[in-house]
This record gives structure tokens, sequence and C-alpha cells, in this order.
């Protein structure tokens, strides 16, 4: 039929449907009388069956083109198409039944019009289910399909099941269904058998000669895919997953969501709760201000406080490309014209000072710190300048100005610390705690673990490395770390904003730690590369194989989010903090290292250069506390 459109063959079709559905009544209505009349045929009021029958099959077309199933296109003998032809041979054989009720004398006998709807319903169904089943052994048939085994019969593995069933482009076969619910045992979607749980993949697989895996749960955690990537790959399957329901359109998966295991899915997956009001109730209508707002964290945090509509959003950075790349993808452009662009040193107390008295933000969190372990054991006074003195000057200013919530985002590395990275962050949460009982506002900080594809995380030097032909260099092992997801992390710390006890330490649940050697070996298996080799460079100073979440004196407490704990910190006067510029690099390693391992506060070793410039209060408020001044070394 040269010319005609899809459209157009989709018509006839549905059509052909139409006049077959109309023969089926006037079928089912002679079978129906004959029935009646104990199958005798000279009994069969022959003139009001012929009446009957027209009248049904008239109905059944033109009440069909009004209320389903020939107004759409159905997938062939599918639930919704069933459905509609079941409410209209129920309205046809309703109307069959009145006309028979209220003649007199009675053309047919009452019972004809409720059999044969039973009968012409019971055959058009049929009818559909026999031609569906052919399509499908059709499919079966083709070598071009991957035959996947499906992981899931809850809501989403039954509605991927259907998409693929009415895609037969998609070039994916369902060939089982496995599901860890014992109620499913058995069950049939679409002709698709529920065959097992998961651990019965291995004998599904050989069976059913399946080549991909398909973990159809939109919200497994990335445990569950890891153990049932490893299961596959050992069996030579691929396995491919559905994104979190959050992103997918309509939440409804379709073969189009499909993709690849990613490493995020491996190391940091898992479905998060967030109380949107009482985090909404901290940001909306307020003026925020974020340190750090370059960086992978700070970043993030900007994108997703914007979504809850502050009245102002200020990016703090001293990085200008840094915030450049913020502002783009936040608003489009990169103009760096805005007033909520603040290019400044956290080092710089009187710069601090003036944008916080200048744009009076109510809420703050502070991101902006030197995080690279290696760096830091070799260059402890950039740690100290940046994480300790850079904190307070923060700190400082944002109690000069009033902000009513002050968030400091901290590191797992504080809990026990053994580097610079964290002995100075931990000093960091014991002087937000300090300001905490000397402040109005709320103060607290957030700790938490590696950020997965951070910048100067492993993820991307690993990327590197294998993209270089290796090797890739893991320190040892056995070493491990937690990892989140960037925005996992992020929205984390915004519900800890949200909730956070003044002056404690809020710790997010991480799961469980993840081997780095595991995260390379993962990497190069994605990667399709088989040349590349591991190389083992042994611990490096400061360095753990394991990292905690809390120190050994810390007794943790749950909070009102089930993936948010608390612990309380002493706190560190401001006072007491090391005011030394030029002082010995040891000397203030040794400094960070007493005041981090120590709950009572020490005397603070004398300064070879002490600085006691103090940055001005407004009226009525405490002084602002010694700061360091940026000034040349002196020769």
């Amino acid at each position: 039929m040269r010319g005609w459109t899809r459209q157009h063959r989709e018509l006839l079709v549905r059509w052909s449907w139409a006049c077959a559905d109309a023969e089926t009544w006037v079928l089912a209505l002679v079978l129906a009388t004959w029935m009646r009349h104990d199958f005798d045929a000279s009994e069969i009021p022959l003139t009001a069956t012929v009446w009957f029958a027209a009248a049904a099959a008239t109905a059944q077309l033109l009440l069909g083109a009004v209320i389903g199933p020939y107004a759409v296109g159905h997938q062939r003998g599918s639930l919704e198409e069933v459905t509609d032809l079941a409410r209209l041979v129920g309205v046809v054989g309703v109307g069959l039944f009145a006309v028979a009720l209220l003649r007199d004398p009675v053309p047919l006998p009452r019972s004809v019009p409720v059999t044969a709807a039973l009968v012409a319903l019971l055959s058009m169904c049929t009818l559909r289910f026999a031609v569906r089943s052919l399509h499908t052994q059709r499919r079966n048939g083709r070598d071009d399909q991957r035959r996947v085994v499906l992981l899931g019969a809850g809501s989403a593995g039954r509605q991927l099941v259907r998409s693929i069933t009415q895609d037969p482009g998609c070039g994916f076969l369902p060939v089982a269904l496995l599901d860890d619910d014992r109620a499913k045992a058995r069950l049939r979607i679409d002709g698709v058998r529920v065959r097992g749980t998961r651990h019965d993949l291995e004998r599904v697989a050989r069976d059913r000669d399946a080549t991909d895996l398909v973990i159809a749960l939109p919200n497994a955690e990335s445990p569950l895919i890891r153990e049932l990537t490893e299961q596959a790959e050992a069996l030579g399957l691929r396995t491919l997953v559905l994104p979190p329901l959050g992103e997918m359109i309509g939440g409804r998966p379709t073969t189009q969501d499909l993709r690849d295991v990613a490493l995020e899915d491996l190391l940091g997956r898992r479905p998060i709760e967030l109380d949107q009001e009482a985090i909404a109730d901290q940001i909306s209508g307020r003026t925020v201000l974020v340190t750090g707002a370059g960086g992978s964290i700070g970043s993030e945090l900007c994108r997703q406080i914007a979504a809850f509509g502050p009245s102002r959003l200020l990016m703090l950075d001293r990085d200008e490309s840094a915030l450049h790349a913020t502002q783009l993808t936040l608003s489009g452009h990169g103009l760096l014209d805005s007033d909520d662009v603040l290019l400044a040193d956290i080092r710089d107390p009187e710069a601090l000072h003036v944008l916080f008295q200048q744009h009076r933000p109510e809420v703050v969190f502070h991101a902006a710190a030197l995080k690279h372990l290696p760096l830091l054991e070799r260059y402890p006074l950039e740690g100290w300048k940046t994480n300790v003195l850079g904190t307070l000057n923060v700190l400082t200013a944002a109690q000069s100005s009033g902000v009513s919530t002050f968030v400091n985002v901290s590191t797992d590395k504080a809990a026990d610390p053994t580097c610079v990275l964290g002995y100075s962050k931990r000093v960091a949460e014991r002087l937000t705690a300090d300001f905490a009982r000397r402040s109005d506002g709320r103060y607290v900080s957030v700790r938490f673990g590696n950020v997965l594809g951070s910048r100067g995380s492993v993820v991307p030097a690993f990327t590197a490395q294998i993209a270089r032909g290796g090797p890739v260099t893991v320190t040892h092992p056995d070493v491990r770390r937690f990892f989140m997801l960037i925005p996992e992390a992020c929205q984390l710390v915004l519900q800890s904003a949200a909730m956070g006890v003044d002056g404690e330490v809020m710790v997010l649940d991480m799961g469980e730690q993840v081997k780095i050697v595991d995260v390379a070996q993962t990497l190069i298996r994605m990667s399709g590369r088989r040349d590349v080799q591991i190389r083992f460079t042994g611990l490096r100073p400061g360095e753990k194989l394991a990292e905690d979440l809390f120190s050994g004196g810390e007794a943790s407490r749950s909070s009102e989010h089930e993936l948010v704990s608390c612990v309380t910190v002493p706190p560190l006067a401001r006072t007491e903090v090391f005011h030394g510029w030029h002082c010995d690099a040891d000397e203030v390693r040794e400094w960070m290292l007493t005041q981090a391992t120590t709950v009572a506060a020490l005397p603070v070793p004398e300064p070879r250069n002490p600085l006691a410039a103090t940055v001005p209060a407004p009226d009525g408020a405490a002084p602002a506390g010694p700061h360091v001044e940026l000034a040349p070394r002196a020769r």
C-alpha cells in the first residue's frame, strides 16, 4: 500500500479488529440462542436473533469509536485494551438485556444477551491473546535481540517488561524475571515468568540463554548493584540499570532509560528522603552565602540552594575561574558582573568583614578549604592558614554580621585525626562549637567522607591514568574509604543545616567503606581495557588504611534523619588559637595535633611574630577576636 502512512496502517488495523469484534457478537448471539434451546436449531427465533445480532454489531462499532477500544491505539492484548473491551461489551450486553426485558412478547430468552456477552468477551480476548502470543514467538526466533533477565518484578519491572514488549525495535527480549519476594514466585507478566530469586541468576541465565541482566530496581543501593554486577560479569552477562525514579521522565521506566552500570551506581547511589519543608524554611527568602563556591561541594551546594528560592545567593571564592564556572551553571552566563559573585580569600579577615557587613548574609555554608592530604603534610602552614585561621575569619565575620545559621563543612579525617588535614578540620569543628556557645546564631559542622568525582579525587586521577595506558597507582591493597555522590552529600548538608543542634557535629551516614583497589579495577573494567596494571605505592605519611566517622571518645546520637547522626566536640576558644604567621611548620603541626586530640584547651605556644590586629565589631556585638593579617614575610 504505497503512499500509506503509519497512521493509515494503524487505523486500518484498528477497524479490522472492530469488524472482527462485530462478527464475534453475531456468532456469540447465535451460539447463546442455540445453547438456550438445548442445541435444537429448529427452536431458534430466527428473526429476533438476526435483529439482536445486527443491533449488537452496530452498537459495538459505534460505541467502540466513542468509549473505546477503537478510539485509540492499544497494544494487542494489553490490560488497557482488555479493560476497554470489557467495558464496551458490558454496555452492549446491558442494552440487549434491557430490550429483551422490556419487550412484550419477549423476542429472545432474557438469559441470551447475558450469555452472549460473556461468550463474545471471552472470544475477543482469546483471539487477541493468540495473536499476541504469535508475535512473541516470532520475536523469540530473532537472532538480533539481546536476551535479558530482569531483576525486580515490582512496579518498575512490570512497566519495563511492557515497554520492551511494546517496542519490538528496542533490541531486547525479556526471557525471565527474578524477584526475592517469595509471594511473586511463578508470577507471569506479559508472558514473562518469575523464575526465582537473585540467587538463581546463574541457573536462569544458563537455562534461558541470557545475554544481559537488567536491574529493574530504580532505587537499588550500591552494595546490591556491586554484588549483582560482579555475579553477572562472572557469568558473561552485560549489566544494565535504571536510573533513580526522580531522573526518569514521568517516573515511568522505559527501554530508553536503561544504561550501563556507572561508577556512581557501584559506589554511591542510594535513595535519600529529604525534609523539603524544613530545608525551605531555612533557605527560602533568605540571603545565603557559600564560601568555596567554585569547588566541587560548594558549586553543587549553590545549585541545590538556588532551587529553594533564596532572596540572594552569594558565591564567595578566591578562584575567579571557578566562580566563572559556577555562575555559568547557575545562570547560563559567566559575565561575572553580578554583586552576588564575591572574589575574596578567607585568609583575609578585613575583606571578609567588609563583605559580610555589606551583604549581611543570614545563612552561611563554609565549604572553602585545602583538602589534599599529601600536600598538607608537606606544607602544614598552608593547612593551618586556610583550614584553621581561614575558618576562624569566616566565623568571626559571620558573628559580627549577625548570621542566624552557620554550617561548617568538615571531613571524616577529623575523626581520630592522623594527618594535618584531619588536625586542621578537627580544630575547625572545635572553633565552630565555641562560636555556637558565644553567639546568638546556630553554628553546626557537617562531617562526611570522600566525594565521588570531586576535583582531585581518585576517580579523575584513575581515569587519567587509564587513558594513558597505566599503571593505576594505589597506595595499599587494603586501603578503604567512604564514598558519596556530590549531590547526595550536598542534600544531606542542607538537611543538617535545617535540623542541626547548635554546637554539634552532624555526621552523615556514608554506607560501607569501599576498597580503593576495587574502584581502580571497576574503572579499568568499565574502560574496556585489559592491559592496564595496578601498582601499589605504599601508604603516605598521615594516611590510614580505613577512615572513621567518629573519634574514639565520641558518643554518637541519632537525629531526626535516619542518615544523619550527631556528636559533641569540645569547643576551642578563639583566644586560644595559635596566631603566628611566620612560625615554624613543626610548631604549628604540634599545636594542631595537640588541639585535635585533646578534650581540654591547652596553653597556646608563643608565636614568633604575633599579629594582634582586631576587626571592628558593630555596636553591641562582641569583639571580633584576633585574626591574622596577610603581610609579606619580613626579611
